[in-house]
């Protein structure tokens, strides 16, 4: 029996080759059960007349099903589904029209749904001016070195750290080059066994959370503040303490007097950017000797300093190993990517690992060697220089639209980064001048989520640059000051 070609549609929202969607096709059709083995698949001429494609696309996702032994070839006589292909499941599935009778507002032993966070659709893109954070921009992304590293990294060369569990451990190239050259920039010093590789800056944020916080314990927070870290914290059902931030970030003398752990932003404060002064970081220093507390230090965004070198890191100061320090490239690369780092006193990072190991076991390894390749070949750095070039045009359009319309920047990187803490007249409601401004095409974030107050002030709001080309934020910015008119 022959597979007509008619039962083959492109989907134009594919995310992937031609030749990786006809390979998904027909795949599909064996794994359903749709296409049964030995039955003729329609010649690669016919499917690429049928689908508008040239009959190389066909041959070629043909080839990759011949190598997956998902069909076979039969000399002049054409495709046919192979006779060891993969079977569909041999069961029918359940019946789903009974009804749940499971009570789950008394099953729930927790509750993690429905905490405030930032506002932000799914289809942003499709946005004309989008002041979102966070997200990354494919006009700077480098997707032919990334995807040459990738490719080596699949090699037989690296199979090892492509196909072994490492239990505990972490790529040691990555370390290495994390040991050697990130660290080092922020004036840190670290052996391996001080360095966790993590799931991103927020399950770094979690993991110190987990092995430091108990009920009992009583740890601080920036106020305003990340809001996912507040999150955390406040699932560990420690003692949670806001700190209001002022322009120079967080204040030491005004932290509670009994304290265990502090997390704090001084390099570029989230979100009012503020840096804290040297001085001030010693002051604080001094008090976690003192007072005897631990430092959590999240230093994102320290490559974004195209205005003027960064201050050095709180860590690269600490004598006493009173700092864990939280770094991360899913900012610099792209938020998907979910690769950052921890480095601490071996103590702590040995509990880390071990939790990290009962909860994940770590990075997937192909991740972390790409990862690796891309950073010690150059082209990490390559695109920092781009993008700060980019996000440094960005800001001087920023600076120069918000001068010309007179809208107020509460907060600004004086080394750089990637958004304005900005604030509306005391009668606006940010929510609504978000929900409002969709329907001009304009995306912006409001600023209550990041307070930890319920009477949070309602008129703060962040405008982010790095995924909006230059050329629209003129005319975005405008967009903004005539809603607030």
């Amino acid at each position: 029996m022959a597979i007509s070609a008619e039962t083959f549609f492109l989907d134009p929202n594919f995310q992937g080759t031609l030749q990786q969607q006809i390979q998904q096709m027909v795949a599909s059709g064996i794994l359903s059960g749709r296409f049964r083995a030995g039955e003729k698949l329609p010649s690669s001429r016919k499917l690429a007349q049928h689908l508008g494609v040239s009959r190389i696309t066909v041959t070629l996702a043909y080839s990759e099903l011949l190598a997956s032994d998902y069909i076979t070839s039969r000399g002049r006589a054409g495709y046919f589904v192979s006779q060891s292909a993969p079977l569909p499941p041999a069961f029918d599935l359940p019946d789903r029209s009974t009804t749940d009778t499971v009570d789950w507002s008394r099953a729930l032993g927790q509750r993690f749904s429905g905490a405030p966070g930032v506002e932000r659709p799914q289809n942003w893109r499709e946005y004309r001016y989008p002041f979102i954070y966070g997200q990354a921009d494919k006009s700077l992304f480098d997707h032919q070195n990334w995807r040459l590293c990738a490719l080596q990294a699949l090699g037989r060369k690296d199979f090892d750290a492509l196909t072994t569990d490492y239990y505990d451990r972490d790529d040691p190239q990555l370390v290495e080059f994390i040991a050697r050259h990130t660290l080092p920039r922020r004036g840190i010093i670290a052996r391996p066994q001080e360095i966790l590789v993590t799931m991103g800056a927020q399950n770094a944020l979690w993991l110190t959370a987990q092995v430091l916080l108990t009920q009992r314990r009583v740890a601080a927070i920036e106020d305003p503040c990340y809001g996912s870290l507040r999150e955390i914290l406040t699932q560990s059902r420690c003692h949670l303490h806001p700190v209001p931030v002022d322009h120079d970030g967080l204040p030491p003398d005004a932290l509670p007097d009994a304290l265990d752990v502090l997390f704090t932003t001084p390099s570029h404060q989230c979100p009012t950017a503020a840096t804290m002064p040297v001085n001030r970081r010693q002051r604080l220093l001094d008090k976690a000797a003192q007072d005897d507390f631990l430092i959590v230090e999240d230093d994102y965004e320290f490559e974004m300093s195209f205005l003027k070198p960064p201050s050095p890191a709180l860590k690269s100061l600490d004598k006493e190993g009173r700092v864990i320090y939280v770094g991360s490239f899913s900012k610099s690369l792209f938020p998907g990517l979910r690769l950052g780092y921890l480095v601490g006193p071996e103590p702590f990072v040995r509990e880390a690992r071990a939790l990290r190991s009962s909860v994940l076991r770590h990075p997937p390894g192909h991740i972390q060697r790409t990862a690796a390749y891309f950073l010690s070949l150059g082209h990490y750095d390559a695109l920092i220089r781009r993008m700060s070039r980019a996000f440094h045009q960005r800001r001087e359009a920023m600076d120069s639209a918000i001068a010309e319309h007179g809208l107020t920047v509460a907060g600004r990187g004086a080394f750089g980064g990637s958004s304005l803490w900005m604030r509306a007249p005391e009668a606006v409601d940010t929510r609504q001048l978000a929900s409002d401004l969709r329907s001009h095409g304009v995306l912006i974030e409001p600023g209550q989520s990041f307070f930890s107050q319920t009477d949070a002030p309602r008129n703060f709001f962040r405008l982010a640059y790095s995924s909006i080309p230059a050329g629209r934020i003129p005319e975005g910015i405008r967009r903004i000051a005539q809603c607030l008119r």
